[in-house]
């Protein structure tokens, strides 16, 4: 079977495509699943689901991304991405081959399992979002799905080891900009101007002091990367713009320090602020019990220590149903959206293994 998995992958690997938009992508998937004893359906653009019926009253779903990233792969493989400027370069052609491998395994234990299986094969989660689209169509409660699973590859564990946690398992975030508008003046009457760029870098060291006031036991994350202001040396300046990143794994944590943006920017009056927000993916969170229940049904599962401040839209499926969300082992170290990500097809089997024993659980 693993040259078929890894068939799948390495094909998968060289048609990589964007967001919503996956033609060629959604072709294969159906090519390879209307054989199998299972309805095919697409509630979005691009999207497959595959409901194998067992007559049960629930279902169990399982999630697989399909899109690429917009990064021209400079790996010397035989398998390279035959579309300039896009690379599967986050491991969502070997989710889809995960789940084929799922798929290819049901026929011969559906009749022994509790439930019935829904695998969704979802566009667009690296942008905007389609997980969210997914769960507006209406489809968990059309299928009685009653709890959902998904797996993503991730370099910095052993290769083929399977980690999860219970709760917070990734963060909420957001895309903050905001924008600082002073009184230009020559410097040598700096007095009379209102300077921005003080203003911004004396604002943003309180900004961190905010965040570093929080329990670290409260999982959060405020940076700004990008600082503009200014246009000429001698000039002080009416404008500056910061641009950063506002994440955290609690709702109460996240408004706290968006609310102190603006409350704490009140101190720089007349200096005028200006903010805007991303609405970003809500946070992650595992639902205990299931999180027991696979610790239970997988002795091999790696319990992780915290969260990851990064975000996934799986997220969306768990503000209906609760699910866990894991991650699978490259060993690799080679970050996710690397130009030159890349692993070894045999940790796909482990993944595949782990998700027909979650096929069992009642």
């Amino acid at each position: 079977m693993f040259s078929t998995i890894q068939g799948f992958r390495r094909d998968l690997h060289q048609i990589p495509e964007l967001e919503l938009h996956l033609p060629k992508t959604k072709e294969y998937l159906i090519r390879h699943l209307q054989s199998l004893p299972c309805m095919l359906s697409s509630p979005i653009e691009s999207s497959v689901l595959a409901y194998f019926d067992n007559g049960k009253a629930s279902t169990i779903a399982f999630r697989s991304d399909m899109d690429a990233l917009p990064i021209e792969e400079k790996t010397t493989v035989t398998y390279h991405s035959q579309h300039p400027g896009q690379m599967h370069a986050c491991g969502h052609d070997g989710h889809m081959a995960m789940l084929l491998g799922l798929a290819l395994r049901l026929p011969q234990i559906l009749a022994s399992l509790p439930h019935n299986i829904l695998l969704i094969f979802q566009p667009g989660e690296e942008n905007p979002g389609g997980a969210r689209l997914l769960c507006e169509s209406g489809f968990l409660e059309r299928f009685h799905v009653r709890r959902i699973y998904g797996m993503h590859l991730w370099p910095q564990l052993p290769a083929g080891v399977i980690a999860s946690r219970p709760g917070e398992m990734m963060a909420r975030s957001s895309e903050v900009n905001i924008d600082i508008q002073g009184k230009s003046v020559h410097a040598a009457s700096y007095g009379e101007g209102i300077d921005a760029l003080e203003i911004a870098c004396r604002y943003l060291c309180d900004l961190y002091a905010m965040e570093r006031a929080i329990d670290p036991a409260q999982y959060r994350l405020l940076r700004f990367g990008v600082l503009h202001s200014g246009t000429i040396r001698n000039v002080v300046s009416d404008h500056a713009r910061l641009e950063g990143t506002l994440r955290a794994c609690q709702e109460a944590v996240f408004a706290h320090m968006k609310n102190e943006l603006t409350h704490i920017a009140e101190r720089y009056a007349p200096a005028r602020f200006s903010f805007s927000f991303s609405e970003g993916y809500p946070a992650l969170i595992n639902d205990p019990a299931l999180f027991q229940q696979a610790q239970d049904l997988l002795p091999q599962l790696i319990c992780l220590e915290g969260p990851q401040l990064i975000t996934e839209d799986f997220s969306w499926y768990l503000q209906h149903v609760p699910g866990v969300f894991f991650f699978l082992g490259t060993g690799t170290g080679i970050p996710l959206h690397s130009d030159h990500f890349d692993f070894d097809e045999h940790i796909l089997m482990q993944g595949i293994e782990a998700l027909v024993t979650l096929c069992h659980s009642t």
